[in-house]
């Protein structure tokens, strides 16, 4: 399926990044493009893998040039590129539309010019009933995704979304900041005990963008059932398997 195909992965050096690119390295295919504004990331991408097949584009998906220079020659976007946490996009929403909403905008418009044949866009279950910035935003980049696929001929350009939950232990996410706070003795900053959230692992998320390249139509948001738990319960799992 990959035999001779290039793949770009906006916000390559990310959790999710990594874990879709160590998922098609094994494959057949020829290329695996990282696009991503962080060049130490991409230095340490760089030696830990020391394979041909990866390559690495410093760019930003708010400048549209930068997209445009590393989209030549792409067969497949994953787009995972996104300002995600909560605080950061509550304090600066703007920089949030620039990047979530903005930035989508940019990488579709070069992945059609270049006739790329496939675009999974990553969201969040965040959008649905958005009461954040962060949501908010991502809500808007789902809607950005749905108009262009309808607006493009999706022989030409097929242009589709998953929308996953928290995924464990990725950057930036609670596990690790509770861990840390359990092996230090410190009290857990836990806002409210009984908001709840759907789990998944690293593996889950990649597995359903996978499931989204093979299966999604133009325009479709693909949902995985997922497992929720309160932030209350969460904690004191974490508190049994690492508390002393």
């Amino acid at each position: 399926m990959f035999q001779d195909k290039t793949l770009l992965i906006t916000g390559g050096t990310g959790s999710f990044g990594h874990a879709v690119m160590q998922r098609f390295l094994k494959t057949d295919i020829k290329e695996i493009r990282i696009f991503s504004r962080d060049e130490k990331k991409q230095d340490d991408m760089r030696k830990l893998y020391q394979d041909d097949k990866l390559k690495f584009y410093i760019g930003d998906v708010r400048d549209v040039n930068s997209v445009r220079n590393a989209m030549y020659g792409v067969d497949y976007v994953f787009h995972a590129a996104a300002l995600k946490q909560v605080p950061s996009c509550e304090f600066f929403p703007l920089e949030a539309v620039k990047t979530n909403v903005l930035g989508t905008d940019n990488v579709l418009t070069a992945a059609v010019e270049q006739h790329v044949k496939k675009v999974i866009c990553l969201s969040t279950d965040k959008a649905a009933y958005p009461i954040n910035a962060m949501g908010i935003s991502k809500a808007m980049m789902e809607k950005v995704f749905v108009a262009k696929a309808k607006a493009v001929r999706p022989d030409q350009t097929l242009i589709c979304g998953t929308r996953y939950g928290n995924v464990m232990a990725s950057r930036g996410s609670v596990i690790p900041l509770f861990v840390e706070q359990i092996k230090r003795g410190e009290p857990l900053t836990v806002t409210d005990p009984f908001m709840t959230r759907f789990l998944m692992s690293l593996e889950d998320a990649v597995e359903l963008v996978v499931f989204a390249f093979k299966n999604a139509h133009a325009g479709d948001i693909m949902v995985q059932k997922a497992p929720a738990s309160t932030i209350g319960t969460l904690a004191q799992a974490l508190i049994e398997l690492f508390g002393v």
